[in-house]
């Protein structure tokens, strides 16, 4: 990125940023990197986020609603850390709110890798294992006290009954797009869920959005995850949503590892769909790639389905 150029905005509310900002921040409160070079290099639905040097990422919520999920990883990650198998987002500084960005922001160390496709992945049941044994242990970490009170309540981590209304008009807006979907299957498979019994199991620690552009690749196999925003405490089911994302190779080994039960997957099934029929709604004007990851995840599950 160049100058003062801003990056394209997804979010009517969403905070300004360009070269210029980052780089005044730094002076004010990182003056010992505010020399380094400063590129854009993307964002998600939350962030944007800088490379700043060779070792360093800097990571700005876009709003002020998605500022909690940056506090929240600030707050955890170091602890949670530790206790995983894969390399995550590691915390160098907590940024203050300024006024050219009134947000708090924060830098993190830099992880190398690749991004998740078929030309960086060696072995998909591999890379489904290993995804398995990364939700696997954070499945298993100790919450350390954590409720969904503390902030992490996020909605992956709980029931589906209370979302059909909304993915009702989910549905009824994609549709208004003319998104090119089988609306018939997917909505069916949505309602089927409805009825399906409420999870049991106890809540667990989850990602929540283990996508493919939230993981990093290293010779071939899964080597960090990162952005963990979407941090949550609940019922697991919705992690596994994410496999819909992934060749069906990968999604088998994935639910093999993991020993999912049948009631289990179909409402890991249906927390698929509400996502991704969720982001075409919201997002078919605005963010081509994340447009393209939800109707990839969409077709995959109608196609399995017929």
């Amino acid at each position: 990125m160049v100058g003062d150029a801003i990056p394209v905005t997804l979010h009517e509310d969403e905070v300004p940023t360009n070269e210029r900002i980052i780089r005044t921040l730094l002076y004010a409160q990182r003056p010992d990197l505010a020399g380094l070079a400063i590129a854009h290099v993307g964002g998600g639905t939350d962030n944007t986020m800088y490379r700043l040097g060779e070792a360093y990422l800097v990571r700005l919520p876009r709003t002020r609603e998605k500022a909690a999920a940056l506090e929240k990883e600030l707050t955890w990650l170091p602890r949670l850390g530790p206790r995983l198998p894969f390399a995550i987002p590691q915390s160098l500084h907590a940024g203050r709110p300024d006024p050219l960005y009134p947000l708090p922001w924060a830098i993190y160390t830099w992880i190398d890798g690749e991004d998740l496709a078929d030309r960086t992945v060696n072995d998909w049941e591999r890379y489904g294992s290993d995804l398995a044994a990364f939700v696997a242990c954070l499945h298993s970490t100790d919450l350390m006290g954590a409720t969904r009170s503390d902030g992490l309540s996020g909605y992956r981590g709980g029931l589906l009954q209370p979302k059909d209304e909304w993915i009702t008009s989910c549905f009824a807006k994609a549709r208004s797009h003319g998104a090119e979907l089988d609306f018939n299957v997917l909505e069916r498979l949505w309602r089927e869920a409805q009825s399906l019994p409420e999870p049991s199991a106890a809540h667990v620690w989850l990602h929540s959005d283990l996508r493919p552009a939230n993981v990093l690749v290293r010779e071939g196999r899964l080597h960090a995850v990162i952005d963990f925003g979407g941090l949550t405490v609940g019922f697991p089911d919705a992690e596994h949503a994410v496999t819909w994302d992934l060749p069906a190779a990968a999604r088998d080994a994935y639910r093999n590892t993991l020993d999912v039960d049948d009631l289990t997957w179909l409402r890991a099934r249906a927390w698929a769909i509400a996502v991704g029929i969720s982001g075409v709604s919201y997002y078919w004007n605005t963010f081509p790639s994340f447009l393209t990851e939800c109707m990839h995840r969409l077709r995959a599950i109608a196609a399995e389905a017929r």
